[in-house]
């Protein structure tokens, strides 16, 4: 049985972790930003913690929905322009920080803070390869 304090936790963990990540996407200028990314993961830990109360010996079925439904949302972010394809990184970020919002719900603490550090150095990565293609 989770407590109220369990519950806060999870909640605020999931809104910082998904800030930082939603930040990233926002100052450079990405379709889903801040608020994108803080709402798909406080959402996908909600319906996690939701899921842990209300069906305690079968919860991954609503992982597993959580998943898909994310997908759909992500998917929603690509769009495709004669030669270009544009939105896969925003479309994967959403999908991700959802699962950074499922380890929180579950209480995976450690697994949540690494992923979401790993998926900030895999961004900035990205930045950084970006800007030196441009030269």
């Amino acid at each position: 049985m989770l407590t109220n304090q369990d519950v806060v936790i999870r909640l605020l963990m999931a809104m910082a972790a998904s800030a930082l990540i939603g930040y990233e996407r926002e100052k450079t200028k990405h379709a889903a930003g801040l608020r994108t990314h803080m709402l798909v993961c406080i959402g996908s830990t909600l319906i996690t913690l939701t899921s842990l109360e209300m069906f305690p010996n079968d919860p991954a079925r609503v992982a597993a929905g959580i998943v898909t439904g994310i997908g759909f949302l992500g998917a929603g972010t690509i769009f495709r322009d004669k030669n270009n394809v544009r939105g896969l990184t925003t479309a994967a970020s959403i999908w991700a920080v959802a699962g950074v919002g499922l380890a929180l719900g579950t209480g995976a603490y450690f697994i949540a803070v690494a992923a979401a550090i790993a998926m900030l150095l895999t961004l900035e990565l990205g930045r950084v390869t970006s800007l030196l293609k441009r030269r």
